[in-house]
C-alpha cells in the first residue's frame, strides 16, 4: 500500500517547513515538473473544449463573500478578516464569485453563450490543524475550476460536457471512479433557502446522470451550500474515499449577483451557473496519483521520462547527445553515468523512470540503444532517433500505455 507522502519525499516531489507552516507544502523541481505538466494537460483539454482562461486575484472584499453567501454559509472554513484601508479583505475560499463578477463586467448577449470560463486559482480554506495530512487537505489549494453561464436549456447538455472531459481524464491519468454520488441538501441552516431552484437544479443533474449510464447514489447532506452536485469519488489504497471531480448547476449565485444577458428576444434573462472542476484541486490530484500508481506516473506525467545509461566512461559523451535530441523533442531526458554507481545499481534506480536505454561502445559506434521499459519488457536494440521518435509518440497520445507495437 502506497503512502504518498512518504514517497512524495522519497521522490523529492514535495515536503513541508515548519516555518511554512501546517498545512502548506512546497513543491521541489521534479514535483513542480508533474504539477506543471498536469496543469498543461487541463489548460490544453479545456480549450478543445471551448473554453477561455482568466486570472482572477485571490483577495475580495468582505462584500463579495457576503453577496455570494459564502460568508453566511462558509464562515467557519475560511480565513478571518484582514483591515486593509478602511475595509476588510479576505482570502478567497472559492473563485466562482470572482467569475460571476468577470461575467458581469460587460453585456452579454445570448450569442455568447454558453460562454465557458475557467482558471487554475489558488484559494484558501481555514482547515483545522487535525485534518491535515500531506497534499490531500492543504490550506492553499491550487483548484481546477470552469463556471459555464448558459441559458437553462443548455445546462444539461454542457453538465454533461464537463462529465465526460472528467471521464476523459480519469483515462489519461490511469485513475478510476470509484462511485458518482448525487449531492442534495440536508436540514440545518446550511443551504441557502429556495426549494424550487433546488429542485430545478436536482432534476437536472439526475438528467445528466441518468443520460451518462453511470451508476450514482443520492446521498443528502452533501451538497454545496448553493446548489446540489455530482461528486466523481475515488478511493485510495486504505479504503478511504474522497471527492477529486465535481459538476453543480446553480441557480442561486446568478440570481444574488444579479446576472443577465441580452435574448434574442431583446429582454434581459438570467443565465445558470455550472460549476466543474476537472481535477479538483492540483494537491489531491498528484496524492491520488502518487498513490495509485506507486510514483511510476504514466510516461507523459513523469518528471523524468528517458535514461540514458552509458556503460562506460567512454559513452558518457555520446549519452549527453542522445539527451540533448531527447531535449529538443520536447522530453525530459537526463544521463546516468558510471560514476553514479554500477550498471545494474543505476537501472534499479531509475526503476520508476519510464524508459532506460543502454549505451555499450557498439551501440555508441552504431547509433543505437538497448531499449528498457520500465516494466521490465525489453524492446530490444533501436536507432537512437527510431527510438526517440516512439517514445515522443507515446508521450504526446498520453495515456498510460508504455509502448506502441511498430
Amino acid at each position: 500500500m502506497h503512502d504518498h507522502r512518504r514517497l512524495g519525499r522519497e521522490l523529492g516531489l514535495f515536503d513541508t517547513d515548519p516555518l511554512m507552516g501546517a498545512g502548506l507544502p512546497y513543491w521541489l523541481p521534479d514535483g513542480a515538473v508533474v504539477r506543471h505538466t498536469l496543469e498543461e494537460y487541463v489548460r490544453e483539454a479545456e480549450r478543445a473544449a471551448g473554453y477561455r482562461h482568466v486570472y482572477s486575484p485571490v483577495l475580495g472584499k468582505r462584500e463579495l463573500y457576503e453577496l455570494s453567501g459564502h460568508w453566511d454559509h462558509y464562515r467557519d472554513d475560511m480565513y478571518p478578516p484582514m483591515e486593509l484601508g478602511g475595509e476588510q479583505m479576505l482570502l478567497r475560499p472559492s473563485l466562482c464569485p470572482h467569475h460571476a463578477l468577470i461575467f458581469r463586467s460587460r453585456a452579454r448577449s445570448h450569442r455568447e453563450l454558453p460562454l465557458r470560463m475557467a482558471e487554475l486559482g489558488g484559494m484558501y480554506r481555514a482547515e483545522r490543524s487535525g485534518v491535515l495530512g500531506g497534499l490531500t487537505r492543504v490550506r492553499a489549494i491550487q483548484l481546477n475550476d470552469a463556471h459555464i453561464f448558459c441559458t437553462p436549456d443548455q445546462a444539461v447538455e454542457e453538465a454533461a460536457g464537463a462529465l465526460a472531459l472528467i471521464s476523459r481524464a480519469y483515462a489519461d491519468l490511469g485513475i478510476r471512479a470509484s462511485r458518482h454520488r448525487l449531492s442534495l441538501p440536508g436540514g440545518g441552516g446550511k443551504y441557502v433557502a429556495g426549494p424550487a431552484l433546488w429542485r430545478r437544479a436536482t432534476a437536472l443533474l439526475r438528467e445528466v446522470l441518468d443520460a451518462s449510464g453511470v451508476a450514482y447514489e443520492a446521498v443528502e447532506g452533501e451538497a454545496a451550500f448553493y446548489g446540489p452536485k455530482i461528486d466523481v469519488q475515488i478511493t485510495d489504497p486504505a479504503g478511504r474515499e474522497s471527492t477529486l471531480s465535481t459538476v453543480q448547476i446553480d441557480f442561486h449565485q446568478p440570481e444574488r449577483f444579479g446576472l443577465h444577458h441580452i435574448g434574442p428576444d431583446g429582454a434581459r434573462h438570467r443565465p445558470v451557473m455550472v460549476h466543474r472542476s476537472v481535477i479538483g484541486s492540483v494537491e489531491r490530484a498528484v496524492a491520488h496519483l502518487l498513490e495509485e500508481h506507486g510514483g511510476a506516473f504514466p510516461p507523459w506525467l513523469a518528471p523524468v521520462q528517458l535514461v540514458v545509461l552509458p556503460v562506460g566512461a567512454d559513452q558518457e559523451e555520446r549519452a549527453h547527445a542522445v539527451v540533448r535530441e531527447a531535449v529538443a523533442l520536447g522530453l525530459r531526458a537526463e544521463v546516468s553515468g558510471p560514476a553514479e554507481g554500477s550498471l545494474g545499481a543505476r537501472i534499479r534506480r531509475a526503476r520508476l523512470v519510464p524508459y532506460q536505454a543502454v549505451l555499450g561502445a557498439r551501440e555508441a559506434d552504431d547509433g543505437l540503444l538497448a531499449v528498457r521499459l520500465r516494466d521490465g519488457r525489453r524492446p530490444g536494440v533501436l536507432p537512437v532517433a527510431e527510438f526517440l521518435r516512439r517514445v515522443g509518440q507515446r508521450v504526446r497520445a498520453r495515456g498510460t500505455a508504455l509502448w506502441d507495437p511498430a
